[in-house]
This record gives structure tokens, C-alpha cells and sequence, in this order.
């Protein structure tokens, strides 16, 4: 069986003798695409995300990067990792050629490859065209496309991403979230952010740790139910009277919305939103719209943040 891309096993760090940072997490990623990584300030998540990376070591627990024991065999498993901070680690002096072959060989990358791996990693993140400029010089927008090529240019099997869209503009926010898409065709991103916006733009699934444990581990559909709101949006060319779908079966409230809309509160059954639809065709309602609707991403953090 093949091993999994990463592997956390009762994971614990503290920084004192009194209070554990993290206490217990455990997770693995099977499979490539985007995973992201929420918590609210102080949850464990930089230190748990930290100590993946190698860049910091765990007080107890495991690491494993593709079956690779970070402890044991530290430089082996970072060869598997790509990792670009919130702030990218460039050097305004240096052009980005220099700057890329800087960092193939401090990743002790075959020397022999080390020029096609730049132009390949340029080209992928759209920044061949800049190769000779310098760092110094180059847009907020361009720079983290520079830190993106950094973080994959010696193929990782696993990138990890802090806030990489933090400061941009939003067509900046558009190109690197397509781009953090394409670079998880054939790898796993994990990408940490306090905007759920993000998260629901490009993860499919998501870690969250909170009070230095995990509290959700699922995809970005269960998340998004993970409150069941129990309410149905309807729109009609002419809305109804309230008393009369008040009256509907199971229908517990009903609130009316601008452009002909209504919020209905359900007892949550199926047979419930069946019986509103037979009602509206029967009574010649006229409704163009019915959806079930979800929690935003908002409530659900705010709900397994215990806030």
C-alpha cells in the first residue's frame, strides 16, 4: 500500500512547562489537491504547520512526509517539501534567475538540472518574461509568484503555503489562487489563511485546529454543512401570501426577501422540501427558484472555534 503524502501522528508541542501549543493531532493527506489549514490566532496551527515543514522540532509525535520519518531522516524529507512563508524569503538584489538558482542549490538539487528546473518552475508561475529583473523591482503580485517558484522548483511532492495572498490586489488574488491550482494538478498544497473566502475558492478539503487540537477534518462540502441551517430560499415571478405557506407542512416560519424571495424555516425533513414544490406546482405559485440553503463558512468556524 502506498504510503500517504503526509502523516501526522500524536503530534505535541509546548514552548514552556505549563501550556501545550498542540496536545495530540493526528491527520494524514492521501491524495493531491488543496487542504486548508484554518484556526484562529493562538489555535496551534503556524506551530503544527512549522513543525511539518522541519522548520521547528516537536516536543512529542511523528512526522511523516511520503513514509519519511522527519525526525529520522530530516533532510530526505524536505526534499519533498516546498514551502513559501507569508512574507517571501527573497533578496531584493539578486534577479530572479539568480535568485531561483540560489535556492536550487541550497537544495542541493542535481547541478545538472538546475537550469531546465528554473525555466520550468518560470514558466509554470507565468514569470519567464521578468527572469532578469530584479526581485526589488518586481509588483507584491509578482514577488509571491517568485516565492511560488521557490517552493516548487525542486518538485515536492508536498507545498506548504502561509497567507499567500495576503497584500494582494484582487486580480492579483485571482491569478495566484488559479495558480495555486494548477501547481496541485500533481502535488498536495496545504494552504494556511484566516480568509475563508480562500479556503472556499480553492481547497477541497480542510484541517482546523483550535485550542491546539484538530476539530475538523473533512472536505469543504462537509464543512460547509457542517451547521444544518434547516431553511429553504424560494423565489416566484409574484410571492405568495405568507399565511399561505405558513400553512405548508412542516414550514415553521417564513420571512419575506426583496426581489420576490422567501426564507422559509423547515423541520429539516426531504419530505418536507418535496411537499413545498407539489404545493407550489398545484397552486400555479409560478416559483423559478428552490435551494436548500448552507451555514456560511463564517458561522461553522466561528461554531468548532467555540466563539
Amino acid at each position: 500500500m502506498e504510503n500517504p503524502i503526509v502523516r501526522v501522528e500524536h503530534l505535541y508541542h509546548r514552548y514552556t512547562s505549563s501550556r501545550w501549543a498542540i496536545e495530540d493531532i493526528n491527520f494524514q493527506i492521501d491524495d493531491a489537491g488543496v487542504v486548508g489549514l484554518l484556526g484562529s490566532n493562538g489555535a496551534g496551527k503556524s506551530t503544527t504547520m512549522n513543525i511539518i515543514c522541519g522548520v521547528m522540532r516537536q516536543t512529542a509525535g511523528e512526522v511523516y512526509i511520503g513514509g519519511i520519518n522527519t525526525l529520522k531522516e530530516p533532510v530526505k524529507a524536505r526534499k519533498l517539501i516546498g514551502f513559501l512563508p507569508q512574507k517571501p524569503p527573497l533578496y531584493p538584489d539578486l534577479t530572479v534567475d539568480e535568485y531561483l538558482r540560489f535556492c536550487a542549490e541550497i537544495q542541493w538539487m542535481d547541478k545538472k538540472k538546475i537550469k531546465s528546473a528554473i525555466a520550468a518552475a518560470e514558466e509554470r508561475c507565468g514569470i519567464t518574461h521578468m527572469k532578469d529583473r530584479l526581485l526589488r523591482n518586481l509588483s507584491g503580485g509578482y514577488q509571491q509568484r517568485v516565492g511560488l517558484a521557490q517552493a516548487i522548483l525542486h518538485d515536492p511532492k508536498f507545498v506548504v503555503l502561509d497567507e499567500p495572498t495576503n497584500g494582494l490586489d484582487p486580480n492579483q488574488i485571482l491569478e495566484v489562487r488559479q495558480l495555486i491550482k494548477d501547481i496541485a494538478v500533481d502535488r498536495t498544497v496545504m494552504l494556511s489563511t484566516h480568509i475563508l473566502s480562500e479556503v472556499q475558492a480553492t481547497c477541497s478539503s480542510i484541517k482546523m485546529i483550535e485550542h491546539g487540537r484538530v476539530v475538523f477534518s473533512g472536505s469543504t462540502e462537509d464543512f460547509d454543512n457542517y451547521i444544518e441551517p434547516n431553511t429553504l430560499y424560494l423565489e416566484f415571478d409574484q410571492l405568495p401570501e405568507m399565511d399561505e405557506l405558513m400553512k405548508l407542512p412542516g414550514i415553521k416560519r417564513a420571512e419575506a426577501l426583496d426581489n420576490h424571495g422567501v426564507r422559509l424555516w423547515y423541520d429539516g425533513e426531504r419530505g418536507t422540501i418535496k411537499q413545498v414544490m407539489r404545493e407550489a406546482v398545484s397552486r400555479g405559485w409560478d416559483m423559478i427558484e428552490l435551494r436548500k440553503e448552507k451555514s456560511s463558512m463564517e458561522a461553522v468556524f466561528a461554531k468548532l472555534s467555540g466563539k
